[in-house]
């Protein structure tokens, strides 16, 4: 059994976690990673195909050449994709609510759905503020119609994402990363965005920098995250 010493009379005391629980939970961890490696490596050609027969098979949009009608365009998708991803949530947590003691929201009465539903939410939230400017920038940048279908793939494969993740969430929290391929295809757009920019700023060494500059990020965050050793 592990022990630990009381700071005030250096008596050791029994630690409520055995070597054996410790072990435990070291398997339940390693299988949810294990499940949440295996979905994403699933979903993840799923999610690319789905967006190139997208891409490839919708007829190109009319009355696309100027960077003020795909605007609006891209606009109107995200207009969509709000009201299929976060209205739906509000709109869930609210019936909930309505229904149960939770109509009080100091209450403290929550039940796993609830909570469920809530981070679902947080994390829409936050996933909305990757992926309508990114999708409006992609939109100026595109050149013509046939260019736009993108936008569309993008949207789409976006919106069923965040669905696949939230429905998941509600079978196990290992299983919402169903979703995490629609995310990253948010996150790609968006860095393609900002090698566009860098690129009109600075030529490639300009396109280079913002891809660089977020991958050291990203190994930083990955080192400085890692859980302490033993």
């Amino acid at each position: 059994m592990l022990v630990v010493r009381s700071a005030n009379r250096g008596a050791t005391l029994p630690f409520t976690m055995t070597t054996r629980q410790a072990s435990a939970d070291s398997v339940e961890v390693a299988f949810d990673r294990s499940t949440v490696l295996l979905e994403v490596a699933i979903a993840a050609p799923v999610t690319a195909a789905l967006w190139f027969a997208i891409y490839f098979l919708l007829p190109p949009l009319s009355g696309m050449a100027e960077p003020v009608a795909r605007l609006v365009f891209a606009l109107k998708c995200c207009c969509i994709a709000i009201l299929f991803t976060f209205l739906t949530g509000i709109e869930a947590v609210a019936h909930e609510r309505l229904r149960s003691p939770a109509i009080d929201p100091l209450s403290g009465y929550e039940t796993r759905r609830l909570r469920i539903n809530l981070r679902y939410l947080q994390h829409t939230l936050e996933q909305l503020i990757l992926f309508i400017p990114g999708l409006l920038a992609l939109a100026v940048y595109c050149s013509d119609g046939s260019s736009m279908r993108a936008v569309v793939a993008t949207a789409v494969v976006w919106i069923l994402g965040r669905l696949a993740f939230w429905i998941g969430y509600h079978y196990g929290s290992q299983y919402r990363a169903a979703g995490a391929p629609g995310m990253l295809v948010a996150i790609v757009v968006l860095l393609y965005v900002c090698a566009r920019f860098g690129f009109e700023i600075g030529g490639p060494a300009g396109a280079a920098a913002p891809l660089v500059l977020f991958a050291v990020a990203e190994a930083i965050l990955f080192r400085t995250t890692a859980p302490p050793r033993a």
